[in-house]
């Protein structure tokens, strides 16, 4: 095992977290953080070093394994941005419009380039104040149609709600479940023909918290 691997344990554990807490918080599964500790995967994506950073309290280039003589030039309270973009960021979401109409777009926000997301969301009320997301947060949305299971997106459920809501999904053959992370709520689940009533609109990413248009 390499001082980075060990790095990653090591604080991991020094926060108490667990390896599926860490994978949930990044968007990876609990094997992939389990390989990144034990030196299997030693590359990961752009996206990844930065949500791994800021989970375990350490700078991109320590995620790395990047030495600080070759970071020495760069103070330490900075991290280097080679390019942003602006994303819409989705506030009401007028009913029976499609989630990026003009109509429904607050603003446009600035994204560095290590996240990947197409738009986002201002998340209301808690259901989902277990995984860490609150009331007022920044949901980065990237679009897709289909997510993994147990992952987190973006979903939209015809004659239920006009706007996106964020849930966990659970997709089997014969079944959509959408789960809180909030044990006041139930979970959603929607069988055979109402399965077409639910559509993924995208994976959540990335999550800004204080964030004032």
């Amino acid at each position: 095992m390499s001082a980075i691997n060990n790095l990653l344990k090591d604080k991991r554990k020094a926060k108490g977290l667990t390896q599926k807490e860490v994978a949930e918080a990044v968007g990876v599964s609990e094997g992939t953080v389990s390989r990144w500790e034990s030196g299997e995967i030693a590359n990961m994506g752009r996206s990844k070093i930065y949500a791994l950073s800021k989970i375990l309290g350490l700078t991109p280039a320590e995620v790395m394994g990047i030495s600080e003589d070759k970071t020495k030039s760069i103070p330490s309270n900075l991290i280097s941005l080679n390019t942003v973009t602006y994303i819409p960021l989705v506030g009401n979401i007028a009913c029976g419009t499609p989630i990026l109409a003009e109509q429904n777009i607050e603003c446009k926000i600035l994204l560095p380039d290590m996240v990947k997301a197409d738009f986002a969301l201002r998340c209301k009320g808690d259901s989902m104040i277990n995984a860490g997301i609150e009331d007022g947060d920044i949901a980065f949305i990237r679009s897709q149609k289909m997510v993994e299971n147990g992952e987190i997106a973006a979903v939209q459920i015809s004659n239920f709600d006009t706007e996106a809501t964020l849930k966990k999904v659970y997709i089997t053959n014969t079944s959509i479940t959408l789960v809180a992370q909030n044990p006041e709520f139930e979970p959603l689940t929607f069988t055979g023909n109402e399965m077409n009533r639910v559509e993924i609109v995208g994976k959540c990413v990335a999550v800004l918290k204080d964030f004032e248009s």
